[in-house]
């Protein structure tokens, strides 16, 4: 697995979009993707164990939080602030209000190499790329501070970025975000436990090599946030969302049956064991 730094693995997500975008019945298209993950993010999921099987999730993530992204912006959201944003190319593959301010955040290197590849792109809304390691915690502050006196309604993503930090870092990040009174909404994903474990199983070695490890699952899901200021206003269960969506991963309808049959709060367990929930202030 070609996983050199934690960057890659937005090559390894683009390359996911752009199998989505091959298909004749994509839930979404992105014409970048396959041009921004080029041939290192073809190969991280060629020589990845199970790798092409597993993009269903990643397909999933993408299609769900596009629509989250979109719900705020009707509730008048006035800015997107996607943090370790990768490869992502939202500003420019959506359909998004032409006065909308979106501003990506991450490292140097990625971000660089995104807006380079797409210098002769148009984005559909005000977009700004701040290169910050989020790990400053002064620096991103100080960005926090910005951003928030420039805007009255703020939601902010973290898509993928949760799983690779510490509880303490959530908490420290989370503490920020609730600094600043401008940003109403918290877009994340988040794993279980279980799904740790299985991560880690699958995938672990070649991660933690690539100083890329995976860590953050909390036991109280989303109530962990509940104490940092942050509580859930919806959250959509990654299983669900892929039936729904008819991008499940081979099998699942087994897991499904199997789950009539268990009581109430196993069920609900079952639902988070992988999902998406958009917090609020709380």
């Amino acid at each position: 697995m070609k996983i050199e730094n934690v960057s890659d693995t937005a090559r390894w997500v683009a390359y996911y979009r752009a199998m989505e975008t091959d298909r004749p019945d994509a839930i979404f298209r992105d014409p970048y993707a396959r041009r921004l993950a080029g041939e290192h993010g073809e190969e991280i999921v060629a020589n990845m164990k199970q790798g092409k099987q597993m993009a269903w999730a990643m397909i999933t993530r993408t299609a769900v939080l596009d629509q989250f992204i979109l719900g705020a912006v009707r509730e008048g959201a006035d800015l997107v602030i996607n943090l370790a944003a990768g490869l992502d190319a939202r500003p420019w593959r959506m359909d998004l209000p032409a006065m909308l301010r979106w501003v990506d955040v991450d490292l140097p290197g990625i971000l660089n190499h995104k807006t380079g590849m797409l210098k002769d792109e148009r984005p559909r809304c005000r977009y700004e790329a701040v290169t910050l390691d989020l790990t400053d915690r002064a620096g991103r502050r100080a960005l926090f501070a910005r951003l928030g006196a420039e805007s009255k309604r703020a939601i902010v993503v973290s898509e993928g970025l949760l799983i690779y930090l510490t509880a303490e870092d959530v908490a420290s990040l989370a503490t920020d975000l609730h600094a600043e009174p401008a940003f109403c909404w918290w877009l994340i994903d988040l794993a279980s436990p279980r799904l740790l474990k299985w991560m880690l199983s699958k995938w672990g070695d070649a991660t933690q090599m690539a100083n890329a490890p995976f860590k953050f699952a909390p036991e109280e899901g989303t109530g962990f946030f509940l104490p940092l200021g942050w509580r859930e206003l919806a959250y959509r269960s990654a299983m669900e969302e892929a039936h729904r969506l008819k991008r499940e991963m081979r099998g699942a309808w087994v897991f499904r049956f199997i789950g009539r049959f268990y009581p109430a709060r196993r069920r609900e367990q079952f639902r988070r064991f992988s999902g998406y929930a958009l917090l609020e202030r709380a």
